[in-house]
């Protein structure tokens, strides 16, 4: 049975978790947590100190060889049990979502189905980390390779995805045998706070998972990114972050995974399915409100086809309900923060004054919490920012183009490369441009594309590496060779 608000806010753990311990920030200090819906603080949280960063590494360092040893058939179970509780408690894990972050409970409680399922994908994978025995070309030596555990691991996870983020990088690890520290966002860290116990219920070792949250990001995580000890940093977050982490990262050559900002163009050629480019634009614009990286940023739209769409899509996102996402049947929720806010009314007040049309929407809700009117734009100059900056909100700015070259290098004009997405019927075309996109991954006729049986990641200011699928677990393992003369 779920818990009521109050309940569920008083049963999540509010310290850092250390060592296989809960105990507070070495000063005492915490850091509230907000309801963007109304303003109000839901909860303190510990804020951890430098000291307490570093707490964190040593547990990870000192565990990290015997849970390297651990058989990795343990390892999968340990995520089995974690998938299965995850599903069991799937409505407390959405209303606490719901509530720190904003997003309705419906799509908070898709997250839980889609952020355990990385913990049963990479129960799976954990028993399938193969090498492989070959004869040199020569014939004289004997070619053994060999994965192993990368090693300590620091997480620094966003607040759009408060469980799935976490899964994502945590199932690998825990599959491959590397220890952890993690960093919740701060707007979102209760969450996380509560995966954590129930890891720990499931079996997690102390030290393998270590979890802090802080008010001071920058300061508490730098040392922890130049220790030596420290093998691999993993950050889901803003390209401008990533630089710097990457920054300091080369001091100790780490293995580095980045899924940063980006920049989604979807384009409807002129042959398209306009009722499924609708259902598929309101999917890759609306999904978690519009704040995810592969949120469809730019509508690149057939100038033959253009106004039909974008009625149908203006009349859809006008009829979606806007308010407190832990009521059912609300579409929209919240964004997370006054920030958040502030800077998509600023990107459509200026397109508007730049000439731009609205169709629906157009600016943000009076009275309390952080609420945007979902809003389709029109005639939205070029050298409008909002068409080079990521928008992180309920906002879709449509151009027209005329040809298939066009739309592709309209496309493709951007600094980041996570996702596009492209609606045709014509199978020729879709495979030429899904080739010609310059992202890591392309939705055909599809408007999401994340699942955790793929790997998901970009290119360009996008970041590198991936996280899910096959490709997932080997960012978290290093191939070591070994020669032998028969």
């Amino acid at each position: 049975m779920a818990m009521t608000q109050v309940a569920l806010l008083d049963a999540v753990p509010k310290g850092l978790y250390i060592n296989g311990h809960w105990r507070a920030a070495a000063d005492g200090a915490t850091l509230p947590v907000d309801d963007p819906a109304t303003g109000r603080v839901l909860a303190h949280v510990a804020s951890a100190t430098v000291a307490d960063g570093k707490a964190a590494l040593d547990a990870a360092v000192a565990t990290q060889a015997a849970w390297a040893e651990t058989a990795p058939r343990e390892r999968g179970e340990i995520l089995r049990r974690a998938y299965d509780m995850l599903i069991a408690r799937t409505e407390d894990f959405a209303l606490l979502m719901t509530l720190e972050m904003g997003k309705p409970l419906a799509e908070a409680r898709s997250e839980v189905a889609y952020g355990a399922e990385f913990f049963r994908w990479f129960s799976e994978e954990a028993v399938r980390i193969h090498g492989r025995y070959a004869v040199a070309p020569n014939g004289a030596t004997r070619l053994l390779t060999m994965k192993q555990p990368v090693g300590p691991t620091l997480m620094i996870t966003p607040w759009n995805f408060p469980l799935a983020m976490g899964t994502r990088k945590i199932g690998p690890a825990i599959a491959a045998g590397c220890t952890m520290v993690v960093k919740p966002a701060t707007q979102t860290p209760l969450t996380m706070l509560l995966l954590t116990e129930v890891l720990q219920e499931c079996g997690v070792p102390a030290g393998v998972l270590n979890v802090i949250t802080t008010a001071h990001t920058g300061a508490v995580m730098e040392p922890i990114i130049r220790d030596p000890r420290l093998r691999k940093l993993t950050f889901t977050g803003s390209s401008e972050v990533g630089r710097l982490l990457a920054e300091q990262s080369a001091e100790g050559l780490l293995r580095l995974s980045m899924e940063l900002g980006g920049n989604a163009p979807f384009i409807v050629f002129e042959d398209a399915d306009l009722d499924r480019a609708v259902d598929g634009a309101m999917l890759a614009k609306m999904r978690n409100i519009g704040e995810a990286c592969t949120a469809a940023n730019r509508f690149l739209v057939h100038e033959s086809v253009a106004a039909e769409f974008g009625r149908r899509f203006a009349e859809r996102m006008g009829g979606l309900s806007v308010g407190n996402g832990t009521d059912e049947g609300v579409d929209v929720g919240p964004l997370v923060d006054r920030r958040a806010l502030e800077s998509v009314s600023a990107l459509v007040r200026e397109a508007v004054e730049g000439g731009a049309t609205v169709l629906t929407g157009g600016g943000p809700l009076p009275g309390a919490g952080w609420f945007f009117q979902p809003t389709v734009l029109t005639d939205v100059p070029s050298d409008a920012r909002i068409a080079s900056e990521e928008i992180f909100g309920p906002v879709a700015p449509i151009w027209t183009f005329a040809t298939e070259q066009e739309a592709i290098a309209r496309a493709n004009d951007t600094a980041y490369g996570l996702v596009a997405y492209a609606f045709t019927r014509d199978l020729a075309r879709a495979l030429r441009v899904a080739e010609a996109m310059e992202f890591g991954m392309v939705g055909i006729n599809q408007g999401i594309v994340s699942n955790p049986a793929a790997p998901f990641g970009g290119v360009k200011a996008s970041g590198f590496g991936r996280e899910g699928g096959f490709e997932g677990i080997d960012e978290y393992l290093e191939v070591k060779y070994i020669g032998i003369a028969p």
